[in-house]
């Protein structure tokens, strides 16, 4: 079931996503301030997300994730129908409200179903399992905008109703498993989590550069193509693919500390590199490499997991989700405007966000298997 959410999830989001920048740009004329609201409107499901708690006391989470699913592929199949600023902002909220509601889950049931000692390979391999879908995906785009010449209205349809078709199989061929543990059903906050939450933060908001500005640099400073930026997600995915199950073992082998340092390390270079670069081919070698980091992204959940009460892992993936979007509110439409003046601060301000993770890194504890077995009483 797992491997079929990894599978679902980005034939919609990275669909849309591959498209998005050049529909807004070529079909509503966006700048810079619309696509910082967008993506700004585009993150508050996320940042609702804790809300997620009191739907679970109505509606269990397997259930739960199938609708949000089903949700995310409706939002897509819309999209290319509302080629307007306003058109696109509800479509956007429909398909985020779906995706942010359906990751929330999906990462909580993963953490539930998984052993500590499995899951980073094993969540590597999802991600994976994930990027060999968008390879296909990003294939079957590019061959339908060169090739076949197919206007992105039926692009997007395509990708949201495959999306939806998986949701109802979903739904009609898997029993609903029963959790290891009796989940929490209200809002948790532990102090003990402090440094978890504080690196989520930080992911987020760094990540929404990433997201937003380094796609939109492509397309607006260099001028890439929507089959272009296609095929540059697919670089992007194939490497994902190559390594993501690798990573998982990397952090497995020397653990959440020294894999969030070598990322975080990494990342203030690339964002360093983004603010000067001129030339498109190393921007578009950056946006691959920027994107590999970002895999070892999961040694935040695997640390979180190893210093979680086992019952309170559904309502903090909701809470995480929340505080992961708190920057995301405000970060694309701010750094939107400063986008006008100066791409190069925006992705400076990147580097800070990434320094910042960097500093909080090293106060994960490097014996954390021990103090986790200290803590456990075994």
């Amino acid at each position: 079931m797992l491997i079929l959410m990894s599978i679902a999830t980005p034939i919609a989001f990275n669909g849309w996503s591959a498209l998005l920048n050049n529909f807004v740009v070529e079909r509503a004329n966006f700048t810079g301030v619309e696509i910082g609201i967008l993506q700004s409107i585009r993150e508050i499901p996320g940042f609702l997300a804790f809300s997620v708690v009191f739907v679970l006391l109505i509606i269990k989470e397997q259930s739960f994730s199938v609708i949000a699913l089903a949700l995310m592929g409706l939002g897509v199949s819309l999209a290319g129908y509302f080629p307007s600023t306003y058109g696109l902002y509800f479509t956007t909220i429909v398909m985020s409200t779906g995706f942010h509601y359906f990751e929330t889950i999906k990462n909580s049931l993963s953490l539930q179903w998984l052993s500590k000692e499995e899951a980073p390979q094993i969540l590597g391999r999802l991600i994976a399992v994930g990027s060999i879908t968008s390879l296909i995906l990003y294939a079957a785009i590019w061959c339908l905008l060169e090739i076949f010449n197919i206007d992105y209205v039926y692009i997007f349809l395509i990708c949201g109703i495959i999306c939806i078709g998986i949701a109802l199989y979903l739904q009609l061929s898997f029993p609903i498993f029963k959790p290891k543990n009796i989940q929490h059903k209200n809002i948790i906050l532990r102090k003990k989590y402090s440094l978890y939450y504080i690196l989520i933060f930080l992911s987020g908001a760094r990540r929404q550069i990433f997201i937003v500005f380094a796609a939109f640099l492509m397309v607006e400073k260099f001028k890439y193509s929507a089959s272009q930026v296609t095929l540059l997600f697919l670089i992007n995915y194939l490497f994902n693919w190559v390594f993501a199950e690798k990573i998982g073992k990397v952090i497995h082998i020397f653990g959440e500390k020294k894999s969030l340092t070598f990322e975080y390390i990494g990342l203030i270079i690339v964002f360093i590199s983004y603010a000067i670069v001129t030339n498109a081919y190393i921007a578009a070698m950056l946006y691959v490499i920027d994107h590999m980091f970002f895999a070892l992204a999961i040694a935040i959940n695997t640390y979180f997991q190893k210093i979680a009460d086992p019952k309170d892992i559904a309502s903090s993936a909701g809470v995480s989700f929340t505080i992961n979007h708190i920057a995301a509110i405000f970060v694309p439409v701010l750094l939107g405007f400063l986008w006008i003046y100066s791409h190069s601060l925006v992705f400076f301000i990147g580097s800070i966000f990434a320094l910042l993770s960097l500093i909080a890194t090293q106060f994960i504890p490097s014996n954390l298997t021990k103090i986790e077995l200290v803590e456990n009483n075994i």
